[in-house]
């Protein structure tokens, strides 16, 4: 079993940053991808980026340049770092964990971006 625990969200006027963290309860050295996710108000749950424990990252088309995703094995931490959000980056944002095919989820963190 794997607990995920979102902070950092809160409200930022566009164009600010914002820093999401993830802690885990577990060692995430051996989880193969770890991700961040978000939902906003009437939409799918989206892919935002992900981590692979060989390094590798991905992100999705709409916040590739502007959000970078990080992990620290050794604090058993995930990040988000948010640069020049959009109000259309308003969501929850979810951390999520990829072991073994088994996807584990924290309970999201709100982010709000003002016009």
């Amino acid at each position: 079993q794997v607990q995920l625990v979102e902070s950092g969200g809160g409200l930022v006027q566009a164009g600010g940053s914002l820093r999401l963290s993830c802690a885990a309860s577990v060692s995430i050295s051996g989880i193969s991808a770890m991700g961040w996710y978000r939902q906003a108000p009437g939409k799918q749950r989206e892919l935002v980026a992900v981590t692979q424990s060989g390094g590798t990252t991905n992100y999705a088309d709409s916040v590739k340049g502007r959000f970078t995703i990080s992990r620290d094995n050794a604090k058993n931490m995930v990040y988000l770092q948010m640069n020049s959000l959009k109000p259309e980056d308003t969501a929850v944002y979810y951390c999520n964990a990829d072991l073994w095919s088994v996807h584990y989820w924290g309970k999201g963190t709100l982010v709000t971006v003002s016009p």
